[in-house]
């Protein structure tokens, strides 16, 4: 593809493509410099660790044609450059150039919300499957891309990578793309430009303050799904009616809405179709309940439990009713999702209690799998969990608020700390615990926490294991280790039978 051809619509900050540019063969692109090869342009814009500017000179000999940055260029450098307005807003456009703007052609559903994007998207890709369709699933756990795994680098990767991926899938014969759409990547840009058949709102509460500073700048990335910067607004949207944030929502008069909602008092607090869940059940076999919508109801049936998990799966079949999937598919695709990796997750090793890992790691997800747990009318329900250091610290209290109020025993551990001092952030959550007089331990060595908790479980309790979820690492402050609490607590488990 000619250079041109690639800055279709991108925003020069000198204007026009210079002219002795101009058909000048472009061969791939490139974000990381390491992977430039002959005939690339390397987009050069600072990332959270390192600035891909520090890296031009490298790509240029590794045979990139040109440099493209929303920096001046920099004294000394030898290389073609060319300045834009916003660097990833540019490397979206032209990703999207030079594979043919594949989002013309395919179907994207984009999901957002604090919790619950990962199952909700992955119900969503197991119905369109049991339709037919050949899909692509990109999510916080890993990628799906037309029935191959590949591993999950951020919640949603960077714009050159989602449109790659959109264009192996159509190589593939693929027609449906579900993403998780973070609010990191929506103010950054990352799905800037791209044209979504549909948006999905799971709900809103406190996270990532540590990036977005204030509740009202991260609802605002939110909305950037149902009101791009740039690009056509999406075509439907699915809204959750029990949750409060959902009608502030600003969305275009294009957007045909769907309201979505597991309470029986609750209407839809703006025009669109609603779709509710009637009769259900909840077991330790999953959840079994009605969908009425559209003037139709049909009963289906889940592996998945926990009362949370029906607002899920209204959802999805709100994405499926936008599809015009019928109801026997989308019953089927409910029912092929036999489990969510680390959410609310059990690990069986024979004992006469239940041991569950999860992803909560805010106070508001943390209430949630705690309710679960009792829904099931444990005789106890034994809470451990852990605050991420270099993130949110006004969140710590509360999520020691959280576990102590709903369970009957808190084990406060590390999660990940990162640079941070483990100690002092558990100082921080025990702030929280302390208003209660739940009976609590706290050790921060977390397989040491993790063997305590399931030690001191007996029949009949529940032990919840939060916050790491189906991470398969622990990051301290000399990086990463190996640390699976599915693994820690099979071994427990394991030494506890023959004991």
């Amino acid at each position: 593809m000619k250079l041109e051809q690639v800055f279709e619509g991108v925003p020069l900050a000198g204007g026009d493509v210079p002219d002795e540019l101009k058909g000048t063969a472009v061969n791939g692109l490139a974000y990381d410099s390491r992977k430039v090869d002959g005939g690339y342009l390397f987009f050069a814009f600072a990332g959270s660790k390192t600035d891909g500017a520090q890296y031009a000179s490298q790509a240029v000999s590794k045979g990139a044609v040109a440099v493209v940055s929303d920096r001046p260029k920099p004294g000394g450098f030898a290389g073609t450059w060319l300045q834009v307005t916003h660097g990833r807003h540019a490397l979206a456009a032209a990703a999207r150039n030079f594979y043919n703007k594949p989002d013309q052609r395919l179907l994207l559903t984009g999901i957002t919300g604090t919790n619950g994007k990962t199952t909700s998207t992955m119900l969503v890709d197991s119905i369109l499957r049991a339709s037919g369709r050949v899909t692509a699933l990109i999510g916080t756990i890993e990628y799906h891309l037309a029935g191959r795994v590949l591993p999950a680098v951020n919640t949603t990767p960077e714009s050159l990578d989602l449109f790659r991926m959109m264009h192996d899938l159509e190589e593939s014969g693929g027609t449906h793309v579900t993403l998780e759409a973070s609010s990191h990547a929506l103010d950054l840009g990352r799905i800037y430009a791209m044209n979504f058949h549909m948006a999905g709102w799971t709900n809103f509460t406190r996270d990532h303050l540590d990036y977005h500073q204030t509740m009202e700048a991260y609802f605002a990335a939110k909305q950037l799904l149902f009101k791009p910067r740039s690009g056509a607004p999406p075509k439907f949207a699915v809204l959750n009616a029990d949750d409060s944030a959902a009608p502030k929502l600003e969305l275009s008069k294009e957007t045909e809405v769907f309201w979505y909602s597991a309470n029986r008092a609750v209407e839809a607090p703006q025009a669109g179709a609603l779709i509710r869940a009637e009769q259900i059940e909840s077991s330790f076999d999953g959840l079994r309940f009605t969908v009425a919508a559209a003037g139709k109801s049909f009963r289906v049936h889940s592996p998945l439990v926990g009362h949370i998990n029906v607002q899920n799966i209204l959802l999805a079949c709100g994405v499926a009713l936008s599809y015009g999937i019928d109801e026997e598919q989308i019953r089927a695709g409910i029912a092929q999702l036999e489990r969510v990796p680390g959410r609310f997750e059990r690990v069986e090793e024979g004992q006469p209690f239940m041991v569950v890992v999860d992803y909560a790691h805010t106070d508001d997800a943390l209430r949630n799998v705690i309710r679960v747990a009792r829904g099931m009318n444990p005789k106890r329900v034994i809470t451990l969990f852990g605050c991420g250091g270099d993130r949110d610290r006004s969140k710590r209290p509360l999520m020691g608020m959280a576990a102590a109020e709903l369970s009957d025993y808190v084990v406060l551990t590390s999660d990940n700390p990162r640079s941070e001092d483990p100690l002092a952030i558990m100082n921080d959550a025990m702030v929280g615990i302390s208003k209660f007089d739940t009976p609590h331990v706290a050790e921060p060595d977390r397989e040491r926490a993790i063997r305590k908790a399931i030690q001191m479980a007996d029949a009949a309790d529940i032990v919840i294991l939060a916050g790491k979820g189906h991470e398969t690492y622990q990051i301290l402050k000399d990086g990463p280790i190996p640390f699976d609490d599915r693994e820690v607590a099979r071994r427990v488990l394991r030494a506890r039978t023959v004991a």
